[in-house]
């Protein structure tokens, strides 16, 4: 079988900072990767799997851009920040209907130039999203606009070898910063961030079987990809087969908390909200509480029960969401 090219644009401001956040109540300490200062149109972690989606769309001779999301996604946003880039046309499909005011990451869409396609269906309803943009590509096919479509989360094999080389990264930074790594925490949903995430730990493995290597945590904030850890497995062997890498991940190497969700996914907790608060004093850092927020609560809950140990170093991957901080919900 032909190995496929990777084709990659630059649309994100890299490396992003690696932060120094102090001690955590059991004594460990934090770090924050900050993906939310990757730059594109308001910063985000998908800005690294953008660089690849896009350049695949334009390898394949692209028209315009299609992907899907939720009210409030930050991928859908990023995406038309990457279209008004390239000057491709972009599509949103999401969830909720039309509101009369557009805010947060709907706004910023809608300034970059996109249409929003409303659909009227719920955040959590990801098969019904999927299946209209399915519907949308195919009526711009046969508009002659030669779309390229990217499905929730752009969370593709192309996508998440955005986060295997940002795997690279956090290493590369933590031994200039004179620490290890010991865990990796972050938000997971889709999946490409995981899956990428563990692919960048099994390649890694793979050059160096003595090194010592982090712990991969996703604090899971949906019922759909996310909650899979067989999913995350495949899609990460997927990404490794196309960096043309013959290591594979294991099932070890995925870790999915789901304790920290709430009741659905786009649902605010209390816990986040907290986490959101201690993330804004200590660091002046900015969570989004549905999202990010979420996966940082994870990360104080596992610490507040010992999780990491009293000496370790817990870098938590800041994924972003400021826009929908400016929404009325």
């Amino acid at each position: 079988m032909a190995q496929q090219k990777l084709n990659r644009i630059t649309l994100a401001t890299l490396p992003t900072p690696l932060e120094d956040g102090d001690k955590l109540s059991s004594g460990s300490r934090l770090w924050v990767k900050r993906d939310d200062l990757t730059g594109l149109g308001a910063g985000g972690n998908k800005a690294r799997k953008l660089e690849f989606l896009c350049g695949d769309a334009i390898q394949n001779g692209a028209k315009s851009l299609v992907t899907v999301g939720a009210a409030q996604s930050n991928h859908c946003r990023m995406t038309a920040a990457a279209g008004a880039r390239l000057g491709l046309p972009t599509h949103l499909v999401l969830s909720g209907k039309k509101p009369n005011r557009l805010e947060g990451n709907q706004l910023l869409s809608q300034m970059f130039g996109a249409t929003l396609h409303h659909t009227g269906l719920a955040d959590t309803n990801w098969a019904g999203l999927e299946e209209f943009r399915t519907q949308l590509t195919q009526q711009l096919v046969d508009r002659g606009e030669k779309p390229h479509s990217i499905p929730i989360g752009g969370s593709t094999a192309i996508g998440a070898v955005g986060y295997a080389l940002a795997f690279d990264e956090i290493i590369e930074q933590c031994s200039t910063q004179n620490f290890t790594a010991d865990a990796i925490v972050f938000t997971t949903s889709s999946g490409g961030t995981h899956a990428g995430l563990v692919a960048g730990l099994a390649r890694a493995r793979a050059r160096d079987p003595l090194a010592q290597l982090p712990k991969i945590i996703g604090i899971g904030v949906a019922k759909g990809t996310a909650l899979s850890s067989r999913s995350i497995k495949d899609l990460a062997n997927e990404t490794l087969t196309l960096l043309n890498e013959t290591s594979r991940a294991t099932d070890d190497d995925v870790v999915i908390d789901p304790n920290y969700m709430g009741s659905d996914y786009a649902v605010v907790t209390q816990a986040a909200s907290d986490a959101a608060k201690w993330a804004a004093h200590r660091g002046a850092w900015v969570l989004d509480a549905v999202y990010s927020a979420k996966g940082f609560s994870g990360l104080l809950g596992l610490d507040a029960k010992n999780e990491f140990g009293s000496n370790a170093n817990v870098v938590f991957i800041h994924t972003g969401g400021l826009p929908s901080i400016f929404t009325s919900h």
